[in-house]
């Protein structure tokens, strides 16, 4: 014979269409959201399947199955944080959409008691709710967890693939290779230069590189300094370098800074350098 809880679960799950109809009834229109009632059809299946796992997650809670609800509770957790990542769903829409559904599954409890009025005791009522409100409250914490890690993976991502395309080394032979400097350069910039142009070279063991400067567009003393950083620890590896681009604001703000490139080869043109090279270096 089954238990109270046993039924509840029941009840809850074959009533999960009718909640998840419920639910969807009460969207705003909010263009770009996917909880909007604007949603194409493939979002709204989306949003059905997911709340389907909602409504089992906590059910499962509440039948006493305590070890279940942890697996469901972090695969729901996962699922719905990737799929609202992909989306860009800012996560204080999430929240209002779960607390939404929150009132409409207690409503749901709530039915079931006064349809089983005579066979329910008070204790079942304190149960069911302080264990849906706890269950309500596991879930989103561990979604905030998911969400957090994806959103962090995702930006590190994103950060390295910009400063491989800011730091576009370009091996053009077995020994030598070529960044072109493209855009303004700002601290951040320059650090992110100093670490990564260094670390790309040994990676394509490059021994001799060309930092063309023409398609930066401004100079400054910042510059002038962080270039000849590079240089020196480009040198301290083992790697020559040769500037190009070199035009007459940056000789003349190295020569104020008192910065000295006598032992660094530089040229006004990356053509003018490398025909020069082909020629030394045969």
């Amino acid at each position: 014979m089954k238990t109270v809880n046993d039924r509840l679960y029941d009840y809850l799950l074959e009533n999960a269409e009718n909640m998840t109809d419920e639910w969807l009834s009460k969207r705003d229109f909010k263009i770009g959201s996917v909880y909007s009632a604007a949603a194409d059809d493939q979002e709204v299946e989306t949003l059905r399947k997911q709340n389907r796992l909602t409504i089992r997650s906590i059910a499962t809670r509440l039948s006493g199955q305590a070890g279940h609800f942890e697996v469901l509770k972090k695969k729901w957790a996962e699922l719905v944080a990737e799929s609202r990542i992909r989306s860009n769903t800012p996560i204080h829409e999430v929240f209002d959409a779960v607390m939404r559904f929150r009132t409409i599954y207690w409503s749901n409890i709530e039915r079931f008691i006064r349809e089983n009025n005579d066979e329910i005791i008070r204790a079942d009522v304190l149960r069911w709710g302080s264990g849906m409100n706890e269950a309500f409250d596991e879930l989103f914490h561990e979604f905030s967890r998911a969400y957090h890690e994806m959103t962090e993976e995702r930006l590190m991502a994103q950060k390295s693939l910009i400063q491989e395309i800011g730091t576009p080394v370009i091996k053009i032979d077995r020994e030598r290779g070529i960044l072109p400097v493209i855009g303004d350069i700002d601290t951040d910039r320059a650090m992110v230069l100093k670490t990564a142009v260094p670390e790309r070279c040994s990676e394509l063991d490059i021994i001799h590189l060309f930092i063309d400067l023409s398609g930066v567009t401004v100079i400054d003393t910042m510059v002038a300094q962080q270039m000849y950083e590079l240089t020196q620890i480009l040198s301290l590896l083992g790697i020559r370098s040769t500037l190009t681009g070199i035009r007459p604001e940056i000789a003349q703000t190295s020569v104020h800074l008192g910065i000295d490139f006598s032992r660094i080869r530089t040229y006004g043109s990356l053509r003018q350098a490398l025909l020069e090279a082909s020629v030394t270096e045969g």
